[in-house]
Formats: C-alpha cells, structure tokens, sequence
C-alpha cells in the first residue's frame, strides 16, 4: 500500500496535536485540583457537581440568616434577664419601704432606689441594637416604645410584630420578642377585671379574684361595691355605673363567691360598714404600671400603715410576681428560640460535611496519579514530536 507524503504528514500532525490535548488537560486539572473542570470533562458528574455547590450556597446563606438572629436573639435574652433580676430587686424594696418602723424620710429614700431602678428598667426596654434599631418595638424599629405620659403612665409606641428569618427549608425562627409580650400583657393575677380600693377603707380585706364565669350573660361594666350596716352585720351592695343595684347580698360572708351579671367576685378578710371599692374590666397588667404605683405608694406619707394602703399593696405584690413572670417568659422564649438555632445549625454544620465529601469524591484530583500520568503523556509528546521532526526532514537524496 502506497502512503502519501501529505497523509503520513496528517497522521503525525493529529496524534502530537491529540497528545498537546491530553497533555493540557492534565496541566489544567495539576493547575486547579481538580478533575472536572468543565461540563465536557464529564456531564454527568458536573451536574451532581453544580447540585452539590448550590446546596452548600443555600446553607451558606442558612448560616448568615442564623448568624443574625442569634445576634439579635442573645442581645434580648440578656436584656430581659437583666429586666427579670431588677423586677427582683424593685420586689424586695417595695417590701422594705412598706415595712411600718420606717420614717417618712427613709421610705422616700427606698422610692427613690426604686425610680432609680424604673429608669434602668425603661432603658433597658428601649435597647437598640447594633443597627440602631429599637429592639422591643415590633414591626417598628425607628420609633422609642416606651414613654411616660402626662399622667405618669407608660405608653407603648410599638406594635406586636414578630419578625421572622428562614434558617432551613421551610423553617423560620423568630429574631425579636415584642416591646407588649415582655412588658405590657401580663395576666390580671385577679382575673378579668381589676380593683380600686377607696381611701375610707377601714376592714382588713382584699379582692383574690374577678372573673367572668358566665360570658353568656356577663355585662361589661364599672361596678361600686358597697358594705352597709345591717344591725347584726353588713350587706353588700353591688351598683352598676348608671347607680342601679345589681345585686344584694345579706350577710355578706367572705367565704362565699359574690355572683352577678355573670361575674363572680371572691374577697378575703372582714369589710366593715362604710367601706367601698370599684371593679373595672381590667384583664392584663404592665410591670411597668405597676412599678410606678408601687413607687407612688411608697411616697404617699403613711399610705402603707392604711388599711387602703395594705390591701393596695397586696394587689402590687401578685401583680409585680405576674409581671416578673411574663418577663421571664419572653426570657423564654429568647432561649428557646436561640436553642432552636443551635440544633439548626448543626444539622446544617452535617449536611456541609456531606456535602463537601460527596464533592470531594466527584472532582478532587489524585495528585499522585495525575502527576505520573502527566509525565507519562509528556513523554509520549516529546517521542511522537522527535520522531515526527526526524521523519518529516528524510528525502530520497538521504539514501544516494
């Protein structure tokens, strides 16, 4: 068979150029690391390849989300146990400045102490956090919750949002606990309806309880309560707002609920004739009210020695430890969310280390073998160039 110089010329040309090929390939993967460098290198592979990274690109930002709201959530929880211990100690002062040996001058200086540590508290919920934004308004966080008004009462400027950040599929955890659910919505400890105890008090007693029984037949209202001597003992007079007489019990007896209306009112201790109080719908308390009440009994001269002033202070005290208690819940569910996010993000630590394994497996170079192959392919590439240089200058005048 007769073989053209321009054939053998092709031959040659093709296999140094398909050895350059391989040999560039090599170079590449020597270069980067790894064995697949391009969807042609293998299809298949490449596409577990690119599914893998986008996972790990999903988790990434799983991460940063976590990294955020463990931020925002550990700066609340630290907070709000700094509110629950100072609850603690306001608790102890009110108990201290209402003890009856203590002047005047030393009961005002417990107040004091008290507005002292109402101010702290107050700046504690009106925390911004490293953005500037308040930290206990809700939804919004440009404008200060918390405010005394005119009339010394708090004000909350919040709302109750909830803001939420997705930290795995189809997983969102809270990043904030709202301004109302930690200060301002703690349960009446009386239940639906809250008691306002008259300055001509003279019994020994206190309310334990208001709580609307039967809602079929409830009628909001603000209602007087009334003792009245009867000769042998007192009657109770319940009288609406418009002054109509709801009810009237004989002989009232402590030891047995008072009914109406669909309200049933539960007291303690012995009323005496003359005295009074009024219920008014009342079914959450704000530690922070109560706080201040608590700081303006303190300063009214000898309000604590009165028998208006002790059962006052006696709702105080269940209203400061269901206050304290709602604190502690919105502590609560800080850590509980925060604790969310640590199992959260060891899975996601897991699904990584999956991941970048299976990657590993797919497009990691073997060094060694792809080093041997190189100078193997090299080799051939020098032989085939130097044979081909030799064939390539032979003419018929070499061999005459």
């Amino acid at each position: 068979m007769r073989i053209s110089t321009g054939q053998m010329f092709h031959q040659n040309t093709t296999s140094i150029l398909q050895k350059q090929t391989s040999t560039n390939k090599i170079l590449e993967q020597l270069s980067t690391g790894k064995k697949i460098n391009t969807a042609g290198d293998d299809p298949v592979a490449a596409i577990v390849i690119d599914n893998l990274k986008q996972k790990n690109a999903l988790v990434g930002q799983y991460v940063k989300n976590i990294d955020y709201a463990t931020n925002h959530l550990s700066m609340a929880e630290s907070k709000l146990g700094s509110a629950e211990t100072l609850v603690t100690t306001m608790r102890e002062q009110l108990l201290r400045g209402a003890n009856g040996s203590l002047s005047s001058v030393e009961r005002q200086m417990v107040a004091d102490e008290m507005k002292a540590s109402l101010e702290e508290l107050m700046s504690i919920a009106n925390t911004k956090d490293e953005s500037g934004n308040y930290l206990f308004a809700g939804f919004k966080t440009n404008e200060r919750p918390f405010a005394f008004d005119s009339a010394g009462e708090v004000v909350y400027s919040g709302d109750s949002g909830v803001r939420h950040s997705i930290v795995s599929q189809n997983i969102n955890v809270a990043t904030n606990v709202a301004g109302d659910t930690a200060f301002m919505s703690a349960p009446n400890p009386l239940g639906d309806y809250g008691v306002n105890y008259l300055s001509s008090q003279q019994g020994d007693f206190k309310l334990t309880g208001a709580n609307i029984v039967n809602p079929g037949t409830h009628v909001e209202d603000t209602y007087t309560f009334n003792f009245v001597a009867n000769g042998t003992g007192v009657d109770l007079q319940v009288i609406d707002s418009f002054g109509a007489n709801v009810t009237t019990v004989p002989n009232f007896d402590s030891n047995n609920p008072v009914t109406f209306n669909g309200i049933e009112v539960t007291l303690s201790g012995a009323p005496m004739a003359g005295d009074s109080f009024t219920l008014e719908p009342q079914s959450e308390v704000s530690i922070l009210d109560t706080l201040q009440q608590a700081i303006s009994l303190l300063e009214t001269p000898d309000a604590t020695n009165t028998p208006q002033g002790k059962s006052k202070l006696a709702q105080l005290l269940n209203d400061i430890d269901s206050g304290q208690n709602q604190v502690s819940s919105a502590r609560g569910i800080a850590g509980n969310n925060l604790k969310a996010l640590e199992n959260i993000t060891s899975n996601h630590d897991e699904e990584l280390i999956i991941n970048n394994s299976a990657l590993a497996k797919l497009e990691d170079l073997d060094m060694a073998a792809a080093i041997t192959e190189f100078e193997k392919q090299q080799l051939a590439l020098n032989a085939v160039s130097s044979v081909f240089g030799r064939v390539g200058t032979l003419s018929l005048f070499d061999y005459l």
